[in-house]
This record gives structure tokens, sequence and C-alpha cells, in this order.
């Protein structure tokens, strides 16, 4: 064997690896998408992982789905029932309807916040489009919500009896405004979440907050016709799930077309909240497996 081969078994050459932060920016939006869109059904197995680990395709862990948000609406019944000292069931069917759509979006967004931060390994070790990870959440919270929509209609016939209308079927689009806006505000605080661990310890205030300013505890006319102060009633229509909320319920329960502003300020701030939590969600996605390792 020859000098020069002898050495170049024995050469060592080692790799230098160099982990840092990478320049905030957002890529190639078009390829990114359609790998986005590509890559959907990995989404849709981390959604089915997680349901699975939860139970949810057992009997009582579809029955604790139903369960949680329906002894909540019993409470907030209660309460309603004893403020007003009247007994009126539509306030019951009402409270159902909202808790159940609002359960829906503050699921996904409270799941969406720690799903970059508890994937860790994934992210190390797999190469995707980190967008995939929140969306997966939203997915997750949108088909534990499907077994409360019979469980509503029970109610609605059993209170509201011959109650049926075909603009029901607007409310399809108030759904939809509200599953996009969960997908912007999930994307959103699952980036903010790699950068401050303790904005899913804050989430709960907030989403109790935004309850008691949804039409959720209360009827728009109600409000509206009482002596709050004005800003307060301006703050209630800025608040983005009033409009969502709003048509939602005028559809279903009041079987009635939604007012105008109410599909315009859905879809307005539905559109919004997607554009503005996805690019933000982008362009800190290559920094996520360097801050978490």
């Amino acid at each position: 064997m020859t000098a020069p081969t002898r050495a170049a078994e024995t050469d060592f050459e080692p790799v230098y690896h160099h982990y840092g932060p990478h320049r905030t920016g957002l890529p190639p939006l078009v390829p990114y998408f359609r790998q986005l869109w590509l890559r959907r059904e990995f989404a849709a197995e981390m959604s089915r992982a997680t349901m699975r680990s939860a139970n949810t395709g057992t009997v009582f862990g579809q029955l604790w789905l139903v369960l949680n948000p329906l002894l909540l609406a019993g409470v907030y019944y209660l309460l309603v029932t004893i403020i007003r000292r009247q007994h009126d069931p539509t306030i019951f069917t009402h409270l159902t309807l909202g808790l159940f759509a609002f359960t829906m979006v503050t699921t996904a967004v409270s799941s969406g916040s720690t799903s970059v931060t508890s994937s860790g390994k994934l992210l190390i070790n797999t190469a995707f489009p980190r967008l995939l990870i929140p969306l997966s959440a939203v997915r997750t919270a949108f088909f534990r919500f499907l077994p409360t929509i019979p469980v509503y209609l029970f109610f609605h016939v059993l209170f509201l009896r011959h109650s049926w209308s075909w603009t029901m079927l607007l409310s399809v689009y108030f759904l939809a405004t509200m599953i996009l806006f969960a997908m912007g505000l999930a994307a959103f605080v699952a980036a903010l979440q790699v950068y401050f661990r303790d904005t899913s310890s804050f989430l709960p205030f907030v989403m109790r907050l935004w309850l008691y300013l949804s039409p959720v505890l209360w009827l728009p006319e109600t409000i509206f016709n009482s002596d709050f102060p004005r800003w307060m009633l301006t703050l209630i229509q800025v608040n983005p799930m009033y409009s969502m909320l709003g048509g939602y319920s005028d559809a279903v329960q009041g079987l009635e077309v939604p007012a105008p502003y109410m599909w315009v300020s859905a879809a307005a701030w539905a559109v919004g909240a997607a554009v503005a939590g996805f690019l933000f969600f982008i362009s800190r996605e290559r920094e996520f497996a360097v801050r978490l390792t």
C-alpha cells in the first residue's frame, strides 16, 4: 500500500455543523403553500394521532367532548336564570349553540399554542412546512366539535319545536369563518409560544374575558337595549366573535338572514387573522428548531 493511500485512510476530516438563529423572513410563498397542500395528509395523521391518544375514539371519550360544554352551559344557564329571575328555555339553546362553537375556537387556539413547543424532535428530524402543526390542532378541535351538533339539534327540537328554516344552512358560512379565524390565531400563538413560554399560561384568562364579551352568555338585543356605556357597546361590536357568533346564532336559532355587516365583518376578521397569523408563523419557523433544542 502506497504512502498517499495510507495517509488518506488515516486522515480525519471532521465536519462541523453550526447551529444558530436564522434571519427572519418569508420564503417563496407559492412553493411553500404548494408543499403545504401536498402534505395535508401529514397534518391529518397528526390530528388523528392526537385524538387517539386522548381516547376520543372511545364512547366515553366522545361523551366527554359533549358533556364538558354541556355542563358548562347548564351552570351558566342556572346563573342567568337566577340573575334574570325568569325561566326561558330559549336561553339554554342559545348557550349550548354559542358555547359549542366558542369552545371549538378556544380549544383550537389553546392546543395550537403548545403544538410547536411540544414537537421538538419532530421539528429536528423531519422536513415539512411547520404550519401543518398548528393547523392539525385546529383540525382536531373541529372534529371534536362535530359530535356537539346533533346534541344541539336535540335541544333545538325539544325547546324550539318546529323552528326550522333554510336560513339555518347559512350558518355554515359563519362556522367556516370561525375555523379560518382559529387557524390564523393558532398559528400566531404557536409562534409566540416559542419565544414566550408563558403565552399558553395567559391564554385561559384571555379566553374567559373573551367569552364574556362574546354573544354567548347574553343576547345581542338585550345588551343594546340596556343602559351599558357607549364605549362598552363599541368594544363588544369590535370583538371578532360578535359578528361570527352573532351571524351563526341568527341563522340557526333566529331563523333569519344575518345583517350584511355581519357577513362582511366575519369574513374580514377571518381572512385578516389567517393572513397575519400565517405570515408571522412562516417568517419565524426556520428558527424554531434552534430555539427548541
